[in-house]
């Protein structure tokens, strides 16, 4: 890597990304919805939470690995799955091929850019992200195809109220790259040379479309319109949930739950794995940071299925702040992104070398010789921090 590209933490890879990637790319990738409370609060609550550090008698060295839904991972972090990565040619890829460097497992979104077939093939610990879109046939298509590219879990996105409104201005985003789409980007581009060129010198530019929610022999669709049948698809009930489980016949995350009685019927429903989650602040605004919802959670059902954390981690100080009320692990959207905005694979690497630093240094400032030792007792919790839903 080149030294002047390295960088120190992830707020410096977002900077990078935003002084990089044209100005609607840059806001697709912030997102958020309708004022933004969400998707601000989900980073400022880790800031209210403190450390609780030692001063003798710390640990010469630190374990970080762990499990989650029968993988082993170097640290406790998994890529989570985000939507068409048009921030870099190499997009989906790049970013498995960084996590399996680092020893890490990744998901992989239903409307990625990149099949999933390339995609495990870049990192066998993928997990494959399924959206409630379309019919019964269609759905179990998609998880039959996630199962013979050799994905190693499946992962349920339901938390989606479809609230996109926001406060700040929504991006344009074409449904594809016409010529009439491309004048009207053409402005933005060329003040990101760096961007533009690297979609340019391989001969390609972003495709909007999603790969892995083609029919059989079907072209693969545009975003915009997987993104309508998504819409038009009658909610699922937890009977949907029991068959996708029973479907895939293997580990299976149910991605979205935040509230304690979802989480019971999660369990009741055969999950193996629960993430609490708000869609990093894209869904419904107002909904509580992730982290201030996370013990509820986890003392209702953690002894039955592993819970993670989504939302808001920006330092390995996040992670360890929440494994210490509850999650087993942590995933991690933007940074990443942000990453391979700024540096491509490499970047990403960086992303996920910052944040296993600092669960290392922060597990030696407060004297913890392993990612299994935290406690609530390692975390200064102010008053009324947490909140309990259902």
């Amino acid at each position: 890597m080149v030294a002047d590209r390295w960088f120190e933490s992830v707020a410096v890879a977002q900077r990078r990304a935003r002084r990089r990637l044209p100005r609607s790319v840059y806001r697709a990738l912030v997102a958020g919805s309708e004022r933004g409370a969400t998707m601000d609060d989900n980073v400022a609550a880790f800031a209210e939470l403190g450390l609780a550090p030692t001063v003798a008698g710390q640990p010469p060295s630190r374990e970080l690995a762990t499990t989650l839904m029968g993988q082993p991972i170097s640290f406790p972090v998994v890529v989570s799955p985000t939507g068409v990565q048009a921030v870099h040619p190499d997009g989906e890829v790049a970013i498995a091929r960084a996590a399996a460097s680092r020893g890490v497992a990744a998901g992989l979104s239903s409307f990625a850019s990149r099949p999933v077939e390339e995609v495990v093939a870049a990192n066998p610990k993928t997990f494959f992200q399924l959206y409630w879109s379309g019919s019964r046939d269609d759905i179990a298509r998609r998880i039959e195809r996630a199962r013979a590219a050799g994905c190693v879990g499946m992962i349920a996105t339901l938390d989606w109220s479809f609230a996109t409104a926001r406060d700040w201005g929504s991006p344009y985003i074409p449904e594809r790259l016409d010529v009439r789409a491309a004048l009207r980007l053409a402005p933005e581009a060329i003040a990101r040379p760096a961007w533009l060129w690297s979609y340019l010198r391989t001969g390609t530019l972003p495709e909007l479309t999603v790969p892995n929610m083609a029919g059989p022999g079907q072209p693969a669709p545009s975003f915009f319109g997987a993104y309508g049948e998504w819409m038009q698809t009658p909610p699922p009930t937890w009977d949907d949930v029991a068959w996708m489980v029973a479907t895939w016949r293997g580990p299976f995350m149910l991605k979205g739950v935040i509230r304690v009685d979802d989480a019971k019927r999660a369990v009741d429903a055969g999950v193996s794995a629960i993430s609490v989650s708000n869609h990093g602040g894209n869904n419904l605004d107002g909904t509580p940071a992730t982290v201030r919802a996370l013990p509820a959670v986890a003392r209702a059902v953690g002894d039955r299925v592993e819970v993670v954390l989504d939302g808001g981690v920006r330092r390995g100080s996040d992670v360890v702040k929440a494994m210490a009320l509850g999650a087993r692990a942590v995933m991690v959207g933007r940074a990443p992104l942000w990453g391979l905005a700024a540096n491509g694979r490499a970047g990403v690497e960086n992303v996920l070398d910052v944040l296993r630093a600092g669960i290392d240094s922060t597990l030696r400032g407060i004297g913890r010789s392993s990612v299994h030792e935290l406690s609530e007792d390692d975390v200064v919790v102010p008053a009324g921090f947490f909140r309990q839903l259902g």
